[in-house]
């Protein structure tokens, strides 16, 4: 058996898209309610790719922003995936180039062979090439990433709450106006909105090009969810400062029926935030309200009368983080206190000196480590999504200095829990 990993032509972009399992309508996410859709089914509706879409497909597939890496086995692609180029906001504002790792997969009857240990060495290989120092990804499992270098560093919410439960704790008078408008406005409302929002939110990630312009789409879908709605919020001067995007789909089950999903939502301030979720949570003729892709440090339920009206669904890890270059990570991003720590990661040493304005980090052979981890356990602390002391409470770092994994926890807490509404 010959393997050969390595970038895929045109001529060979169809073979490539047969090979992911989105192409071959197989399972995509772990059969539970994701915390990214606001639906009922386990997973969303799955078809197998046309011909004509693949070709489709193909034409769009090989572009500056993705880099498609397959596995060749015996000459036939037999695995693949890709690194998209975008950018990730920092502590401290700075947005930085990422590589995110994508549409992956490898054929049911090549797998446990290594193709994706190969494909992803190669990826990370081609990030370190062009100076990307973060590759981040959705993991569809989680068992299966972290052998790569990857961990958790951002979570969402999927939440529920009963119309009838929902009272605000202080009357609101909004000084804007809330809008229905169709997909076409929204397609041009939503990009501006979302540059807005990730010039400021930690661990906001760049959208692919394209990403909104399917809004402009009307028809019904077939899978039963029911056309989305477009709904924005106008400040006093008329400036877009919030938007959503929700469904009401038709159900036979009167369990489920009359429920309002949210597939997403931003605001840009208090009065848009107040204004939308108050149309939102009492929509004429629903009686529930179903919302996907929230952040963990939601304010919604400190702003009602009885915060459990608010359920948790689910909690799940969102991106995905590996640290390719320690130096010019932890150099990159703003801190929240002023301290100096030596951390030995994967067994180099670094003297980290940071500051709320930044910070200088080098290599310290043989200086005496203040906290001992792995680069998995860096990935997760880096936004301020993970707390050091959970990890020394779970025996996944090493505390060597006592009282620093809680310094070191004051340096990397950030103002919010990172959040990133967009993926790739």
């Amino acid at each position: 058996m010959t393997i050969e990993i390595r970038p895929i032509t045109r001529a060979e972009a169809t073979d490539y898209l047969r090979v992911m399992p989105w192409a071959n309508g197989f399972p995509q996410e772990e059969p539970e309610p994701s915390a990214w859709y606001a639906g009922r089914a386990a997973n969303p509706p799955q078809h197998k790719a046309t011909p004509e879409q693949l070709d489709r497909y193909a034409d769009e597939l090989l572009t500056e922003w993705f880099r498609p890496q397959a596995a060749f086995v015996d000459g036939r692609i037999a695995g693949g995936s890709a690194i998209v180029s975008v950018e990730i906001t920092l502590p401290g504002g700075r947005q930085v180039p990422m590589g995110g790792v994508t549409s992956t997969g490898v054929l049911p009857t090549y797998r446990r062979r290594g193709l994706l240990r190969k494909i992803m060495a190669a990826m990370l290989d081609d990030c370190r090439e062009r100076g990307e120092f973060l590759a981040g990804l959705s993991a569809s499992e989680a068992t299966i990433y972290g052998r790569y270098g990857f961990a958790p560093a951002t979570f969402q919410h999927r939440w529920e709450v009963r119309r009838t439960d929902v009272a605000f704790r202080t009357p609101f008078t909004d000084p804007g106006q809330l809008e229905l408008v169709d997909g076409a406005e929204a397609a041009v409302v939503w990009p501006v909105l979302h540059e807005q929002i990730r010039a400021v939110r930690v661990g906001e990630v760049s959208p692919l090009p394209g990403k909104w312009s399917g809004l402009t789409d009307a028809t019904l879908p077939a899978d039963g969810t029911g056309p989305a709605h477009h709904l924005i919020h106008r400040s006093a001067a008329g400036e877009v400062d919030g938007a959503a995007i929700f469904r009401l789909p038709w159900s036979p089950d009167p369990d489920y029926a009359g429920e309002l999903q949210v597939e997403a939502f931003e605001a840009l301030n208090h009065d848009a935030y107040r204004a939308l979720w108050g149309l939102l949570l009492d929509f004429d003729l629903t009686k529930r309200v179903v919302a996907a892709r929230r952040p963990v440090d939601e304010p919604l339920r400190w702003m009602l009368t009885n915060p459990r009206a608010l359920k948790l669904a689910r909690t799940r890890d969102n991106l995905w983080l590996n640290i390719l270059d320690v130096q010019r990570a932890l150099e990159a991003r703003t801190y929240a206190a002023t301290d100096v720590l030596v951390l030995e990661v994967a067994g180099v040493s670094w003297r980290l000196e940071a500051a709320p304005d930044g910070a200088a980090c080098t290599a310290a052979p043989g200086a005496a480590a203040d906290i001992s981890l792995t680069v998995n356990e860096l990935g997760s602390l880096y936004l301020g999504g993970v707390r050091a002391t959970e990890f020394r409470d779970a025996g996944r770092l090493v505390e060597h200095t006592v009282g620093a994994v809680s310094r070191l926890d004051a340096l990397l807490r950030p103002d919010r829990a990172p959040h990133n509404a967009v993926g790739f």
